[in-house]
């Protein structure tokens, strides 16, 4: 027992010496970066690191300095099979072979930072998440959250950080942008005398933004307004700078934007049963034009604008005319893609009128993902059977944090409570929704907090659940505000999110939209006592005045961020609880008209 004792305290005290003799790695002010990255690397790749030479730039006051030479570099990055630097870096790399998108942050023997991926994507988000470590944000540039500077940075000789995602293709939505992405990018950002052009200099900051939140997969616009993604020179070439797999949403099949492009280039009717020659020509086309870029190809059809196909009318004969559809898209990705069609990313999703269709019979072959939606408020319809779950495609989401339809859009504030995405989308994983997750993230301002929550569900969920939802609420508070703000900001927040929950700042006139009956077209009175209002309304005054506080006491470094991420939320939910609820008050003589109007 006595040798076994020894042995264990040896083994100990060489583990010791080992870590205490090996160098930690160190970043200093105003000391170049030397970064040792391959030229055979991947063009996302070198679009990381042109990112984190902004950051360190925003830290340490410094620039990187990209070298083929390892020996010159601080920090080697590569990729698997692409890279003889990692090779030799010292590291074992075992842990991230053979997996989607992973990467290793670990620290050689030698005090240089190996940074190494299993593909492209994978090294592109292990140079991100150095740029997370130093403190950047990756809503700096959307929210303004200009970081803060720092003198020295460390990480220990033992450091070692191994990612890989939970779900296989992670993105989002742009949608209902017609009142602020659209106007926003061709009138201001990227002037433009197309008007509704969302150029490829806002694209690319939608990508950095995804590329900063390890997300992989974009749904371009595609309302009337704006002109469709494919339209507009540059986009494509900007997604593939970035890594980011372009798809379609549920209207929109085989990589066509039918709304915005059929006008232009579709012959006749949109109509699979009178007019395929020309619709299966207008598919063709497009799939052509993109087939060597990283697309999910959206198979199936739908009206040309979220309605349902035309030329069949009944459940059977949408299924006969999907049936063919199905074949002949397949027969085009089989052409121009791949021979092997099972090789082809490809989502069905059975949407509105599609779910009839699909639950009467529909076969989707079993290499195709199917994607299952929520009923546009957060709560998800469909969860997998046992046969939907065992199919190689697998089963994606599109859900919902900005709506526009029937009975009521709320695109206005981000307000969807975070513990309502927490538990549906954890729900999600667990009944075997794993492939793709998708959000409709309307003009993605609104929205910051629950986009952050759904990818980095999407990227780690186990992690997401370890923390649990309010300390992840609560680390990205601290991030952008610091701990003490924090504290005092978390239950304004929360106090926020449950208010709105009971009812969103957008449904307070007890309207509806698209509604054919006009008594929902006028403002009228909630069912509510005066009480309940009154107990609603100082709710509401409390957190503006703790929010208001709070902004006197910033600095005026971050102000702007409080701006949007806080004071303007919670103070314009406020406001629009005040000017009608004290309205519905007035109407009785219980209020004065005067503090409706002031509200307004």
């Amino acid at each position: 027992m006595k040798y076994k004792k020894l042995i264990s305290f040896l083994a100990f005290f060489l583990a010791v010496l080992s870590v205490y003799g090996q160098n930690p790695f160190v970043l200093k002010s105003g000391e170049p970066v030397t970064i040792a990255c391959g030229n055979s690397e991947e063009e996302v790749v070198h679009t990381a690191l042109n990112l984190l030479n902004r950051d360190v730039e925003s830290v340490f006051s410094t620039r990187i300095i990209v070298t083929p030479e390892s020996k010159k570099g601080m920090i080697i990055v590569g990729t698997i099979g692409q890279s003889d630097l990692i090779d030799k870096a010292g590291v074992d790399l075992s842990p991230i072979k053979n997996k989607k998108e992973a990467f290793l942050l670990a620290v050689s023997s030698t005090g240089k930072l190996v940074i190494a991926g299993s593909d492209k994507r994978g090294t592109a988000y292990g140079v991100m998440e150095l740029s997370r470590l130093i403190g950047v944000s990756p809503w700096e540039w959307w929210a303004d959250a200009t970081p803060a500077k720092k003198e020295i940075f460390q990480l220990p000789a033992s450091y070692r950080n191994m990612q890989s995602p939970s779900v296989e293709y992670r993105g989002i939505f742009i949608n209902d942008e017609d009142w602020g992405l659209t106007p926003w990018s061709w009138q201001t950002y990227e002037p433009s005398d197309v008007k509704g052009q969302i150029g490829p200099k806002t694209h690319e900051r939608i990508f950095e933004l995804l590329l900063r939140l390890r997300a992989n997969t974009f749904w371009p616009a595609m309302h009337g307004c704006s002109v469709p993604f494919y339209f507009t020179p540059g986009n494509k070439e900007v997604a593939d700078k970035f890594g980011i797999f372009i798809g379609t949403s549920h209207c929109e099949p085989m990589m066509r934007n039918t709304n915005g492009e059929w006008k232009r280039d579709g012959v006749g009717e949109y109509d699979y049963v009178h007019n395929s020659a020309h619709v299966l020509s207008f598919w063709e086309q497009r799939v052509k034009e993109v087939a060597g870029l990283d697309n999910l190809y959206t198979l199936g059809m739908r009206g040309v604008h979220d309605g349902a196909m035309n030329g069949a009318k009944t459940i059977e004969e949408q299924k006969a005319v999907l049936t063919k559809v199905l074949r002949d898209q397949r027969d085009l990705l089989t052409k121009y893609v791949n021979k092997d069609v099972t090789q082809v990313p490809q989502v069905f999703i059975p949407y509105k009128e599609v779910l009839d269709v699909y639950h009467a019979g529909l076969q989707v072959p079993d290499e195709v993902t199917l994607m299952w939606c929520d009923d546009n408020y957060g709560y998800i319809r469909h969860f997998p059977t046992a046969a939907e779950r065992a199919r190689k495609g697998g089963n994606g989401v599109y859900y919902h944090v900005s709506y526009w339809g029937r009975p009521h859009d709320y695109l206005w504030l981000g307000t969807v409570h975070p513990s309502l995405v927490y538990q549906q989308m954890s729900l999600a994983y667990e009944r075997g929704i794993q492939k793709m997750w998708i959000l409709n993230v309307g003009d993605i301002k609104p929205a910051e907090y629950q986009v952050e929550l759904f990818l980095d569900m999407a990227w780690n969920l186990e992690a997401v659940k370890r923390q649990g939802v309010v300390a992840h609420q609560r680390h990205f508070l601290e991030r952008e505000f610091g701990k003490n703000r924090a504290d005092r900001l978390q239950p304004v927040m929360q106090e926020a999110y449950r208010l709105a929950y009971i009812r969103k700042p957008e449904f307070m006139g007890n309207t509806r939209t698209e509604e054919k009956d006009p008594k929902f077209k006028v403002i009228s009175d909630l069912p509510w006592s005066e009480q309940e209002i009154n107990e609603r309304l100082a709710a509401y005054r409390q957190l503006s005045d703790k929010v208001e506080q709070e902004w006197r006491a910033l600095p005026a470094q971050k102000k702007e961020t409080y701006f949007q991420l806080v004071k303007y939320p919670v103070q314009a939910a406020a406001q629009m609880n005040n000017k009608l609820l004290t309205a519905q008050l007035a109407r009785r003589g219980k209020a004065d008209w005067a503090d409706s109007d002031r509200a307004y």
